[in-house]
């Protein structure tokens, strides 16, 4: 997937080696969260741009807070920074409309709260024993959670500033981050159903909720070969798809009166049917062969309903994947028709916040990653989960049918 966590997955590094396999993702994480940060002045990174989403510098003074648990008080048993650290960065105790009010670092600290922790943890990490029987550094996981946890902000960020105002203050348009790939993939392929193994054992820096592995039998199906581009997309729309109460279910039918949206975020009229994507700031023509963004469940679903077709289940994508049956993996995260819940055997590990905590319906899964997805987090066994109203990641999909 374009990292080196080949190396890691082979199980032959020797300690040395891992560490600097651990050192330089370490500075590749934090080199992109920086230089998302950097064309911003103190007013972006500081405002509430969204209920939806925290204040930037927060995201940024978090990614330390969680670093430092981890890799220092854990670990190391250090001493915290800020006792009151561990009130403000925890994601659990304050929502994020709430965030802006709470009196966190400001740019300047939050840059300097970072770069000290990071200082100490790769003082530290001269000092780790990775030979040991300690689970959080058998293939240096603790380690690999905190670098995948800032690249997941790091999506967090784009997210985020996706969301201002075209004129960001005082510094014009944000530079125009790289965008997904136009696919040529038409049409479905067939998957034959059988038994397939799920999830991973071996994946050193998998996630809790990528495990166990284990053995699901799945029916025959048809899956298309790419995601449904923005040209499809915009037939929907152009037939009423937006209007059509019989295509979405009674919620999302809900959400869309409710929303009273009738395209996807970033999208605009131009006339005679055509449209237009902003995007940071970037006002352009619509790519009409690139995979639709900022769709939530409610539109996938309503569109595969639209088309004669499903969402797949993320056992049938899984195996999709797995086949290297599809293409366009890693352009917008993928909805599935799951619900997200553990695998049988699953154990929390080493907090339950990460995943066990969200297991319910009120999630849906996605799956495959995105163009602001770190490759170090992109895999095939990767679970990604939110609300199915939410449209401000980076999500699109792919539709399925059975196979009769």
């Amino acid at each position: 997937m374009g990292s080196r966590m080949t190396d890691v997955k082979a199980g032959d590094l020797k300690a040395g080696d891992l560490k600097a396999v651990v050192t330089e993702h370490l500075a590749h994480a934090r080199e992109r969260t920086l230089r998302i940060l950097d064309p911003l002045d103190d007013v972006d990174l500081t405002r509430q741009v969204s209920p939806l989403m925290s204040p930037l510098v927060w995201d940024l003074a978090h990614i330390g807070h969680f670093e430092e648990l981890w890799l220092l008080r854990e670990l190391a048993a250090a001493a915290p920074t800020d006792p009151r650290f561990d009130d403000l960065y925890d994601a659990f105790r304050h929502p994020r409309r709430e965030r802006a009010e709470l009196p966190i670092l400001g740019p300047d600290a939050a840059r300097a709260f970072v770069a000290d922790v990071r200082a100490r943890v790769l003082d530290r990490l001269e000092r780790v024993d990775f030979d040991g029987d300690d689970p959080l550094l058998t293939d240096a996981f603790v380690y690999g959670m905190v670098i995948q946890h800032e690249h997941q902000h790091d999506e967090t960020l784009l997210a985020t500033i996706n969301l201002m105002e075209a004129d960001l203050t005082e510094g014009g348009a944000y530079p125009l981050p790289p965008a997904a790939q136009a696919s040529a993939e038409e049409g479905e392929v067939q998957i034959p159903g059988g038994d397939f193994v799920m999830g991973t054992d071996t994946e050193p820096w998998a996630y809790d909720n990528e495990r166990p592995s284990w053995r699901v039998a799945i029916a025959p199906f048809c899956i298309d070969r790419g995601p449904v581009t923005n040209a499809r997309y915009a037939d929907f729309v152009a037939d009423g798809g937006y209007d059509d109460q019989r295509l979405w279910t009674d919620t999302g039918w809900g959400w869309r009166t409710e929303a009273a949206l009738a395209h996807p975020q970033g999208w605009a009229s131009t006339g005679d049917g055509a449209w237009s994507l902003t995007r940071f700031g970037h006002t352009d023509d619509l790519p009409a062969d690139a995979p639709v963004e900022h769709v939530c469940w409610y539109e996938a679903d309503a569109f595969a309903r639209w088309d004669g077709k499903r969402l797949p289940t993320e056992a049938e994508w899984e195996s999709a994947a797995t086949l290297d049956a599809v293409a366009g993996i890693g352009n917008v995260w993928e909805w599935t028709a799951s619900d997200f819940g553990p695998y049988p055997g699953f154990r929390a590990f080493p907090y339950p916040e990460y995943s066990e905590v969200f297991f319910g319906d009120e999630y849906k899964v996605l799956r495959g990653g995105s163009w602001a997805t770190d490759p170090v987090a992109v895999r095939t066994t990767f679970r990604n989960w939110d609300y199915p109203i939410r449209r401000q990641i980076f999500s699109g999909f792919r539709c399925a049918r059975d196979d009769r």
